[in-house]
């Protein structure tokens, strides 16, 4: 190619290389060691304390230092007052953030939408079971066969059934096929008769089942049920949540059901984590307020149960109100991030609460009322705080206890 030549170019001047040494600036001198004062014993034993605080300056520590490596006295003391600082310090969890899950999920669906989105009443059951799969993800033979007590309440007495980890999931499994079987899905139980059609009824027939205790293979049926269970509403549709779920011996809607099995899989998940000496949190507090919200608007029922089966305060009287119509009540007062205020009709299921016919007030902390409710916790131990007609609030205290079952 031709073409008319370009201005020249200057030539390159190469640039001196000036280090340090060649700049005439001095290397600037390292900073000095502290210098350990001069201290009387007495001083540098009363500093012992801050030392093992690491709350001395930089010349307390090395004067206290240069003394430990000459005093065996106090080198002793020293040895003594840091193991205590590390008892002081609570170790961190290497769990996660239970509410990370959470976090996490929603940014992302900030950002695209699903076509198919899980039911908000679905979404409390589907981060439980998933927190509790990633429980199991690591147990060994050792942990899947440990020794579990389920706890509940029967008859205003405490009961308790033991069994595993695996039998634990097998359990939860059988209780989560009353879901299954109204969503028309299988049924994990398969051709195995039940006594009664219950909870209890259909554990105990899946353990009796087993021709040998339950193992992790257990694990793989579960999840992939409760992943069933979550697919299955998200592809019906929020209308889907009347649907009603028998349990023997009364029925919920489904949407609550599934509230009340993301309770049980937590209540569950936290019995597994203290028999392999395990941390486990509770649930993120818009769930934990929703199973809170679930339960008291069981108690009414709960409470007209109880009177049927004469177990209720001698002495209580019942004030008759029509359906409808405000009754005498009680304020339940749930404190934490997981709580609020409900008003508990006393007389009637078909009576409402009225905070102008309260008759009594009970305070408890959000996982202790989930505890009473679990019937992990007895009812004599579990109030915070009450005033007001004292039958009353015995009452409902038992009743949320009745609330728990295998």
């Amino acid at each position: 190619m031709s073409g008319a030549a370009g201005p020249a170019r200057p030539p390159r001047i190469p640039l001196p290389r000036v280090s340090v040494e060649d700049s005439g600036q001095p290397l600037p001198d390292p900073p000095p060691a502290p210098q350990p004062p001069d201290l009387p014993h007495p001083v540098l034993k009363s500093l012992l304390g801050a030392w093992a605080l690491a709350a001395c300056s930089p010349e307390e520590t090395a004067a206290v230092e240069e003394h430990l490596g000459a005093c065996g006295t106090c080198a002793v003391e020293a040895r003594r007052l840091r193991e205590a600082v590390g008892l002081l310090q609570r170790p961190e969890s290497l769990d996660l953030d239970p509410g990370l899950r959470t976090r996490v999920l929603q940014g992302c669906l900030d950002r695209r939408p699903p076509r198919i989105p899980v039911p908000e009443w679905a979404t409390a059951y589907d981060a439980e079971t998933a927190r509790l799969d990633a429980l199991l993800q690591d147990f060994g033979d050792a942990e899947w066969h440990a020794p579990v007590r389920l706890r509940w309440f029967e008859a205003d007495a405490a009961t308790s059934r033991r069994t595993t980890v695996a039998g634990v999931i097998a359990h939860l499994l059988a209780v989560d096929g009353l879901v299954a079987v109204a969503l028309g899905l299988d049924d994990p139980l398969g051709d195995v008769p039940a006594k009664a059609p219950t909870p209890a009824g259909r554990t105990e027939a899946y353990w009796r089942a087993s021709h040998f205790p339950p193992t992790r293979s257990v694990r793989g049926p579960w999840r992939e049920q409760s992943h069933e269970l979550v697919r299955t509403v998200s592809f019906t549709g929020s209308s889907a949540g009347l649907l009603r779920v028998p349990y023997g011996e009364g029925e919920l809607a489904l949407r609550d059901a599934m509230l009340d099995r993301a309770f049980e899989c937590w209540v569950h998940a936290g019995d597994i984590a203290e028999a392999v000496d395990y941390p486990y949190d509770p649930p993120a507090p818009r769930y934990l307020n929703s199973m809170i919200d679930l339960a008291a608007r069981m108690l009414p029922r709960a409470l007209a149960a109880r009177r049927q089966a004469g177990l209720t305060s001698p002495g209580a009287t019942r004030h008759l109100v029509g359906a409808g119509r405000p009754g005498r009540s009680l304020r339940l007062e749930i404190e934490g991030s997981g709580g609020g205020e409900w008003l508990i009709p006393l007389d009637s299921p078909a009576a409402v609460g009225s905070a102008d016919h309260e008759v009594a007030h009970v305070a408890l902390d959000d996982v202790e009322f989930c505890q009473l409710a679990a019937g992990h916790v007895s009812p004599a131990e579990a109030a915070a705080g009450q005033s007001g007609d004292r039958e009353a609030i015995r009452d409902v205290l038992f009743a949320v206890a009745t609330l728990s079952r295998l």
